[in-house]
């Protein structure tokens, strides 16, 4: 499949779980793919395995948190790679999962750190470039979590309403200058992420069995979807898996 031929595109947080898939799955599209995340050793793993299957991909470890290493991410994969078409806004965690009156802290402050400023940082270090370059496509990835709270998730639903409103800032500022931004909730999927939340077993969420969980190859599908052309009619609006017409259009209904 040549949907991406010529596309240089990098996935964040693309070590494990919908990241690492969805690198696959555009390197198979035809994109060459720089993967991001902070374990090192993991990403090689991925990056190898895609150079296997037939892809190009290159990695290199990185903290979306700190917006020095990220502008050195966008910089190497420019390097290596050329410029950025695709940003693919992945990296995320959950914790910490507890009442609000029981959170840690610097453990909530964290993971607005990676949810949220991790994601302005990457929008921050490659937009410009793509206005620059005539265009490009960020993919926010967000959560269902960002309009509805649920219990134990104050940190990882603020972060997440503060993507859907940064997707829509980008959006307003940049979608006359060709720039497609999309935020995709890619609902319920059988990631580490979601090994911690039953862990946990607080809300509803940590009550799905594992065998009910949304295989990441799906995701993974819908992010090589809204990266090309044909989704452009959705940019600067949230897309979820939960959304039939949407299903359809990737071709998973």
């Amino acid at each position: 499949m040549t949907l991406l031929a010529g596309k240089v595109a990098i996935v964040t947080g693309a070590s494990r779980g919908v990241g690492a898939a969805a690198a696959l799955a555009l390197a198979k599209a035809g994109a060459s793919v720089m993967l991001g995340a902070r374990d090192a050793a993991r990403l090689a793993k991925v990056a190898a395995d895609i150079t296997a299957s037939g892809g190009k991909a290159v990695s290199m470890a990185c903290d979306m948190s700190d917006y020095a290493a990220v502008e050195r991410l966008v910089a190497e994969t420019e390097a290596r790679l050329g410029p950025v078409d695709v940003l693919v806004n992945n990296a995320g965690v959950i914790e910490p999962i507890a009442p609000i009156w029981e959170a840690d802290p610097a453990v909530w402050a964290r993971n607005i750190e990676v949810n949220l400023v991790g994601c302005f940082n990457g929008v921050r270090a490659v937009l410009a470039r793509m206005i620059a370059g005539g265009g490009g496509t960020i993919i926010n990835v967000s959560s269902g979590a960002g309009v509805r709270p649920l219990e134990g998730w104050s940190a990882y639903s603020s972060g997440k309403a503060g993507l859907a409103m940064l997707t829509r800032a980008i959006a307003l500022e940049a979608g006359d200058k060709n720039i497609r931004v999309y935020g995709f909730s890619p609902g319920t999927t059988d990631t580490d992420m979601q090994a911690a939340i039953r862990e946990s077993g607080m809300n509803i969420i940590s009550q799905i069995p594992r065998e009910k969980l949304t295989p990441v190859e799906v995701p993974a599908q819908a992010i090589v979807y809204l990266a090309t052309p044909a989704a452009a009619d959705l940019s600067g609006k949230e897309v979820t898996l939960r959304d039939e017409t949407f299903l359809a259009r990737v071709g998973l209904s």
